[in-house]
């Protein structure tokens, strides 16, 4: 269930302080202040920037008292929910989660079953976010299991969800079409696209290519209603023009990670071969704006983290070396799920396929 160093995620064009109508009703997400490999500081400094960038937003803020309390005191609209354990991100989750009742996850997850907040946004371990949002927020009804999904960049502007990202390392036939499905939706809430092109990821377009198993998921998306338009390849995923790219997790997590190792691979060399020469330094300072613009991209600052999509609430997971600027953008993006609607959009998805 591990989704690496570093995810993609979510878009940023519906972040609340770009354009976001007035007078909406005030809505409230949870917010780990103890998730991630970084100070809980630079959490608290996330939220108090998805603060003042939304004023109809309020902040649970879950973590020791020493953190939540004096931030909650010295910010309006964040409110402490305090917690006595943090699970670390090197802990089994399945056994933190059901050792440490008092943590910052489980007790957000139980927050937002409780009504306390519309939604979750952690930056700690995937696999104990997971669990404690399944068990502890639940499952829409009817989804066999929860999956995680994230918005990847591409040319020209265009974005794709892709997903499964890493909780479903075997999925059935049936668990493929419901991807689909609640990716199409949150491509919709997410991407404003109406009508998602939905494909399959596979090794070569022709519908007759693929393992069995992918072969068995094209016949079942042929067969569904999910906007399926036929497969796609590795290369689609950052220069195709498909809306939702879906696969079961082993193989996501393996994809997710190569754009992400090659990203890096990519900065480097370019870093490497600045240093060469004074005139690689000298186009390299006219470039910038445009390689920072580049290096913004890729870091996924301006995303915030991959979304759980079949539970009751929006549950957003950030990557763990985590900065401000992603916190900040992890919490507008769960604020922007829950005023979107995404949670009933999954549920009608599933409703209308099957009638």
């Amino acid at each position: 269930m591990c989704m690496g160093s570093k995810q993609w995620g979510y878009s940023p064009l519906l972040a609340p302080h770009e354009g976001a109508e007035r007078g909406r009703q005030m809505i409230t997400v949870c917010v780990d202040a103890m998730g991630g490999d970084e100070p809980a500081e630079v959490v608290c400094e996330g939220i108090a920037l998805a603060l003042k960038n939304d004023e109809d937003l309020s902040v649970l803020v879950a973590g020791n008292e020493d953190v939540v309390v004096p931030f909650c005191n010295e910010h309006e609209r964040a409110i402490p929910l305090v917690t006595t354990e943090v699970i670390g991100m090197e802990e089994h989750p399945a056994e933190s989660v059901r050792r440490k009742k008092d943590s910052s996850i489980v007790r957000a997850c139980a927050a937002v079953r409780a009504g306390d907040a519309q939604g979750f946004f952690s930056a700690g371990s995937t696999g104990a976010v997971f669990l404690a949002a399944t068990m502890g927020i639940g499952r829409i009804r009817g989804i066999k299991r929860p999956c995680l999904a994230s918005i990847v960049p591409g040319l020209n502007g265009h974005q794709t969800v892709a997903l499964d990202l890493g909780a479903n390392a075997d999925a059935r036939p049936e668990m493929i079409v419901q991807f689909a499905q609640m990716g199409a939706a949150f491509a919709r809430v997410s991407i404003g696209v109406d009508n998602p092109r939905v494909a399959l990821l596979s090794n070569g377009e022709e519908e007759t290519k693929g393992s069995e198993m992918v072969l068995a998921y094209h016949k079942a998306l042929a067969e569904a209603d999910c906007g399926f338009v036929g497969n796609a390849e590795g290369t689609d995923i950052l220069l195709g023009d498909f809306d939702v790219i879906v696969t079961d997790g082993f193989t996501g997590n393996v994809a997710l990670k190569t754009l992400e190792g090659t990203a890096k691979f990519i900065m480097a060399m370019l870093k490497e071969s600045v240093s060469k020469s004074v005139r690689a330094k000298v186009g390299a300072l006219l470039l910038k704006p445009a390689l920072k613009d580049i290096k913004q991209l890729l870091s996924g600052d301006d995303y915030g983290g991959a979304v759980l999509l079949g539970t009751k609430a929006p549950v957003f997971i950030g990557h763990g070396a985590t900065s401000a600027q992603a916190v900040a953008s992890g919490t507008a993006a769960c604020a922007a799920a829950i005023r979107g609607g995404l949670v009933d959009k999954v549920s009608q998805a599933l409703i209308a396929n099957d009638e």
